[in-house]
């Protein structure tokens, strides 16, 4: 044999074994750097989701989701956040007191928020799980009270909602919108799913 055509078959094998590691490190690290974001199982299990709200003007809601959950992100203009504590004595929970559906220390206040303008909910009614419909624009509409001051109106059964999430008396919701955990990591950036304590 002479030189050549062994160091040819020698070239061949160490390209072909190299391209062959090559794709199985690929393989290998394709899946590795992937794991570092949250998959779509984790994040319905329960990852955290970071929300920009750059873009939300007062009075403007956007939804998010969390757990497969709907979750509601409302920034509230200032006169919203002055009708809040007129309707403490309409209300039936209206210093978030009730544990079935625990508040975080951090939103047990007027807004039940962390910033006044920002509310913060699940948007799920307490009583059968419907998802409410918006009404933030105040004043008399169907299935509403004539003074109504801006909300949110279950359509299964008609239980209402302030503008902070809490539940009007004798309604079938027993409870007021729940509040996630949820924190800013800057200002215009909301982490749900996680606090300052987890």
């Amino acid at each position: 044999m002479s030189d050549s055509s062994i160091d040819s078959s020698k070239r061949t094998w160490l390209i072909a074994s190299g391209c062959a590691g090559a794709v199985g490190g690929v393989a290998t690290a394709v899946p590795f750097v992937s794991s570092f974001n949250p998959s779509e199982k984790a994040k319905a299990a329960g990852a955290a989701v970071e929300v920009d709200i750059s873009d939300l003007k007062p009075g403007e809601k956007i939804t998010a989701e969390w757990r497969g959950k709907p979750i509601w992100i409302l920034r509230r203009t200032p006169e919203q956040i002055a009708e809040l504590p007129q309707l403490d004595s309409q209300l039936a929970d209206p210093k978030s007191e009730r544990t079935a559906y625990p508040t975080p220390d951090y939103a047990k206040n007027e807004t039940r928020s962390i910033k006044p303008e920002v509310l913060v909910v699940i948007g799920i009614c307490t009583h059968l799980g419907c998802s409410p419909t918006d009404k933030l624009q105040p004043g008399p509409q169907p299935s509403l009270p004539d003074d109504w001051k801006g909300g949110f109106l279950c359509p299964c059964h008609g239980s209402t909602f302030d503008l902070a999430g809490r539940v009007f008396k004798n309604k079938p919701a027993p409870d007021n919108l729940e509040v996630p955990a949820h924190q800013y990591l800057s200002d215009t950036k909301l982490l749900i799913g996680e606090d300052k304590k987890a």
